[in-house]
């Protein structure tokens, strides 16, 4: 995992390019580099190295004149080396390399032969591609400044003060200059009305295990980020299974206000199951709200539930980090999957299901993705995300939605997902944890924890300011005053209307309340559901 910059035009120095990157120098702590082409294009690289870790160094030369900067992880390389760039010369052993060569063998056909998460530029004389993974889960930004030349990066803050327009790069597309932007990722789910596909649990359980597998393809040391639901819980359970024999000691974190917050007390359940080297990490309230307007610098965004979330994650990360791992395993997009959130349940029916499903994977990259991208990189720390996998969304997707909804089963949300980990002759996790209600994680880490902060917002905006809100702030007006106080943090770092319109808020469907914790659903109960009711459960959908 990287920072990439790429700026095609004239008008900068190499010193000011490098400044833009610096401001990213924090999602690739271990090395840098600037290469100017022969017709004087910038490429500049942040590494943070964690498959090649000698010869990896970006900008990379593909076999003759095009020069790429990459940002994630392709876990196909080793197979596309293997068999349509058998011909080619490689440079390197890094999984990032590939790309230019696609580039030089098919053109610009070439982006969904890739499987990861990535978003890269490729230079060719005066010719590029610049392309973003299927559903985003790095971010990419890019933009055009007064003199013309284009700009690329992985955060906002490295060209929003010098492009005159700006805007995210969509996710599941690239860009040239001949094409402008072509949608290259459009399955079959897109469409509702295909999701069509008879429950196969053994398939869904083998296509995130095989999900997962991919994303252990490191040569540095790795972790899981394990809140105690039902989503980290599995993907660090499935990992613990694959690294069985290897003698590679698994690392699980997990953070909360004290030893009693909801998501310490479930996760020591999962690592003492496990047998991981567990981690646990506390923060106050006091000191969350110390660390709002770094954490907004970092976040690029204003979304209410993104900003309570990424607080304790900032915390974690930057522990993790300082332990020397690089790489950790998340439980990012199994709720918009598999429709988790509380607010699924008042759903009207299944068509409407689906929609939302789709709706909400289609947008992480403006919500859980960019949060978990963002309050990791912050401090060098990559996550991976087996759920947003495109052989598993393809299974999970296409199945038809009466089936994940927890209308079907007597209001468990992600039944299915639940019952395919069900084994009990060889357990992934204990009955107490895999049948836990959903517990956002901004609410599992404390309840005071948002309900301070809301609290405290309140005290910093006065009603004669918040009376303005919707002047000052035309753009996703806020419309309460924990919003307005995170818009004014925002607004003092990216004060551009385009920044603002790269924004999504999370807002959840279907109840009155529309604050988006959990706790605002009248379905949320601060118990885990019971044995006796799963069991009861088993007898109803048998």
């Amino acid at each position: 995992m990287c920072g990439i910059l790429a700026i095609i035009g004239k008008g900068k120095s190499p010193e000011q390019v490098q400044a833009l990157s610096s401001r990213m120098r924090h999602r690739g702590p271990d090395e840098r580099d600037l290469h100017i082409t022969e017709k004087g294009h910038f490429l500049s690289h942040e590494r943070l190295s964690i498959v090649d870790l000698h010869t990896g160094k970006q900008p990379i030369q593909g076999s003759d004149s095009a020069w790429m900067v990459h940002n994630g992880e392709i876990y196909n390389h080793q197979e596309l080396r293997d068999s349509i760039l058998k011909s080619h010369q490689f440079r390197t052993t890094s999984d990032s390399e590939v790309i230019v060569h696609l580039y030089e063998k098919f053109g610009y056909d070439f982006v969904d032969m890739l499987d990861g998460v990535f978003a890269f530029v490729v230079i060719d004389g005066d010719d590029f591609i610049a392309g973003r993974d299927p559903i985003g889960v790095k971010p990419l930004y890019y933009g055009k400044d007064s003199d013309g030349a284009m700009y690329f990066a992985s955060e906002m803050k490295s060209l929003a003060d010098q492009c005159v327009e700006f805007a995210a790069f969509p996710p599941g597309h690239y860009y040239t200059p001949k094409t402008g932007f072509v949608r290259y990722y459009e399955p079959e789910w897109f469409s509702s009305e295909n999701a069509t596909t008879a429950l196969n649990l053994d398939l869904l359980r083998d296509s995130l295990i095989e999900a997962t597998r991919k994303r252990l393809m490191a040569d540095v040391p790795l972790g899981v980020l394990l809140s105690g639901g039902l989503d980290s819980s599995l993907t660090s359970s499935i990992a613990a299974r694959l690294l069985e024999g290897t003698g590679q000691k698994l690392h699980s974190f997990s953070i909360g206000l004290d030893p009693t917050a909801p998501d310490l007390i479930a996760a020591r359940k999962v690592a003492d199951f496990l047998g991981t080297e567990h981690h646990e990490l506390y923060f106050s309230v006091q000191e969350g709200i110390q660390i709002l307007d770094k954490l907004v610098w970092h976040l690029e965004t204003y979304d209410v539930t993104s900003i309570r979330a990424s607080t304790p994650m900032y915390f974690l990360s930057k522990a993790i980090s300082e332990l020397g791992i690089k790489v950790v395993l998340s439980g990012e997009g199994a709720d918009e999957i598999f429709g988790g959130y509380l607010y699924f349940r008042n759903a009207p029916d299944a068509d409407a299901f689906q929609k939302e499903t789709v709706r909400r994977v289609q947008r992480l990259s403006t919500a859980d993705c960019l949060r978990a991208d963002k309050s990791t990189m912050a401090h060098g720390l990559e996550a991976r995300v087996p759920f947003l996998d495109k052989a598993f969304l393809k299974v999970a997707m296409l199945t038809q939605p009466h089936e994940k909804e927890p209308k079907t089963y007597n209001g468990i949300e992600k039944y299915i997902l639940r019952k395919a980990f069900d084994t009990p002759e060889r357990p992934f996790l204990p009955d107490s944890v895999l049948w836990r209600q959903k517990e956002q994680f901004s609410d599992g880490v404390g309840y005071n924890w948002i309900d301070e902060l809301i609290a405290y917002c309140e005290s910093q905006v006065s009603d004669a300011d918040f009376a303005l809100a919707a002047e000052k702030y035309p753009i996703n007006t806020p419309m309460t005053k924990e919003a307005f106080f995170y818009r004014e943090i925002f607004h003092k770092h990216y004060p551009q209307e385009q920044a603002a319109l790269t924004v999504k808020r999370w807002i959840p469907k279907w109840q009155a309340n529309t604050d988006p914790s959990g706790r605002a659903n009248a379905a949320h109960v601060n118990a885990d559901i019971s044995i006796a009711q799963k069991k009861k459960l088993e007898k109803i959908v048998s």
